[in-house]
């Protein structure tokens, strides 16, 4: 099952995009029409609210008068959490029964309006944010809700920032435009990503290395890094769980293959070989090859996103792999001299390479700089007190 978070904020049009998956086949769960289940005539959830805050929160059939919650809750932090203390559980049991329900084969598409909030991306595979202009957000909220234009905008601007929402994305869908421009991104996203990632995550399949060829310097590399770090870490259960971005994209201003390597550090390797599941139920299947000529052993998981071409070394924390890995990436950030000259290495050996599918010769034919460069490394932390726990 591929689990697609889908967030946007108010007047973005994320219900367009939510109804064009369900349409290709997604099974869709709707935050906003749970948090209504929930609350319905006779249910424990309305007993719950109107013992906190009175039968006047109720219109003349008894059901919820949902404007007149909000307008109590919206100015009143303690009031919001403690309606939020309420409504929330109820939602994340019902929305584990749907997810529970879904079969193994779906893709589910979780629309959730406070994802970016409350901190919730982690949890999913992919994670969808529709945006459009605040101006034109806010003509829709006029429109399609009634409210005031300075409603609509105070209560843009009491949600996520643009910055924010850009950090969870790992897919952004410009909704400010006409619909059939975002109903055609949201089919090529379909075929092009989502269903090719479910049937690679159900089947354990990864993705091609590819080939040597590189690409200018990605300033949004780091934070594809730590979305991917932050999903391991609550994958394998442990939030505290060292992971870091290593490789030539955790080195500003160089060019480099479109390819993110992290490093998780574990205790051992039985322990590596105990994450192999959680890994891969998360989109990180391992990969059965690797570097002979590694320093010591490691486990290799490689991304089955075929958005995202992402490498995941598990190695034990304080050995030699792992020690270097860190090491190297740390020297070349600081030496602008050596990151020079590996950059012209990496451009040379694409060059010579140039129409290759895979990476043997150019990894062949680096291992040679990375040899004398690993001892130039350790001079370097040596002289400048470096340290992996720096």
């Amino acid at each position: 099952m591929l689990r697609v978070g889908l967030t946007g904020g108010i007047g973005s049009g994320k219900s367009t995009v939510a109804g064009r998956l369900a349409e290709h086949g997604a099974v869709v769960i709707d935050s906003d029409r749970l948090a209504r289940e929930v609350v319905e005539p006779g249910t424990p959830g309305l007993a719950a609210v109107v013992a906190a805050f009175g039968t006047d929160i109720l219109d003349e059939a008894g059901a919820l008068d949902r404007a007149r919650l909000a307008s109590r809750v919206f100015a009143d932090e303690e009031a919001r959490k403690t309606l939020t203390g309420i409504v929330h559980p109820l939602i994340g049991e019902r929305t584990a029964e749907l997810m529970s329900a879904a079969p193994a084969d779906a893709i589910v598409v979780h629309d959730v309006p406070l994802l970016v909030e409350n901190n919730l991306g982690p949890a999913y595979h992919l994670v969808i944010v529709v945006d459009a202009p605040v101006d034109t957000r806010v003509a829709r909220v006029v429109r399609d809700r009634g409210m005031t234009e300075a409603d609509a905008r105070a209560r843009i601007a009491a949600q996520a920032t643009e910055e924010a929402r850009r950090a969870a994305a790992d897919v952004w869908l410009d909704n400010g435009g006409a619909i059939d421009e975002v109903l055609a991104a949201v089919d090529a996203l379909w075929a092009d990503r989502l269903v090719r990632y479910e049937g690679n995550l159900r089947l354990g399949h990864h993705n091609r290395y590819g080939g040597p060829r590189l690409v200018p310097s990605d300033p949004t590399w780091p934070a594809q890094a730590r979305r991917l770090a932050a999903r391991i870490r609550t994958a394998i259960g442990d939030l505290s769980a060292r992971v870091d971005h290593i490789g030539s994209t955790s080195v500003p201003g160089l060019p480099a293959r479109d390819l993110v390597d992290l490093q998780l550090g574990v205790d051992s390797l039985d322990r590596a070989d105990a994450l192999a599941g959680a890994l891969a139920a998360a989109g990180f299947p391992r990969h059965p090859g690797g570097d002979r000529d590694e320093p010591d052993e490691w486990r290799l998981h490689v991304s089955a996103d075929p958005g995202r071409l992402a490498h995941l070394h598990v190695r034990v924390t304080g050995g030699p792999g792992w020690r270097l890995a860190l090491l190297v990436p740390a020297w070349l950030r600081a030496d602008d001299a050596a990151r020079a000259e590996y950059l012209a290495v990496k451009e040379d050996l694409a060059s010579r390479h140039d129409g290759e599918d895979d990476m043997t010769g150019y990894t062949r034919d680096k291992k040679p700089w990375f040899a004398e460069a690993a001892s130039r490394a350790e001079d370097w932390a040596r002289r400048t007190g470096w340290s992996p726990e720096a």
